[in-house]
């Protein structure tokens, strides 16, 4: 009877049956020097990649202010990086948008298309259908704004690129919570 031998360290145990999932936090941090730097130097410290970054000042009054990431990862690392967080001194709260039924993620994005002829018809028919604003236009290029999850603008790129995409420019995704309560 052979036994397997017992792991040393948890780095050396097999964590292959361990699905990644993507996520989207929110936190509120203290809006002072530095916080940036700090929460990501933490993922940056411990391997962990950011997908998407925004930040922007919420609470003029309470100098907060709210960063959302998006990162992929095993839910053990995923629960790691979130009491992390919470350990830093000017983080407030952590937020997990995608695991609450009431979050809501959008992203906005500004794509550049050039062409003429029919290309040039094809790319305003599709960007009819995906909602998509022209917010500047010239004889041989279209400048769209199109809203909604990162997913519908991928798609929307993906079916401008033999019309002529040019150029794509995306703020990274914003999130909030449904109902009346803040967070």
């Amino acid at each position: 009877m052979t036994k397997e031998p017992i792991p040393a360290s948890a780095y050396d145990m097999d964590h292959a049956e361990e699905v990644e999932e993507r996520r989207t936090l929110a936190v509120l941090v203290d809006n002072e020097p530095g916080v940036l730097g700090r929460v990501v130097g933490l993922f940056s410290a411990r391997g962990y990649n950011i997908e998407s970054l925004t930040v922007a000042e919420v609470d003029r009054g309470k100098h907060r202010s709210r960063i959302t990431i998006v990162t992929t990862g095993t839910a053990h690392m995923l629960e790691q990086i979130e009491a992390q967080l919470l350990r830093l001194v000017p983080v407030a709260s952590v937020i997990d948008i995608t695991k609450s039924k009431r979050g809501i993620e959008r992203e906005l994005a500004l794509v550049k298309v050039a062409g003429k002829g029919e290309k040039r018809v094809e790319a305003l028919r599709i960007a009819e259908i995906f909602r998509a604003r022209v917010i500047d236009t010239t004889n041989e290029s279209f400048i769209f704004e199109i809203t909604g999850a990162s997913d519908k603008i991928d798609q929307f790129t993906e079916l401008m690129e033999p019309l002529g995409l040019v150029e794509v420019s995306r703020t990274g995704v914003l999130s909030i919570r449904r109902g009346k309560d803040a967070g």
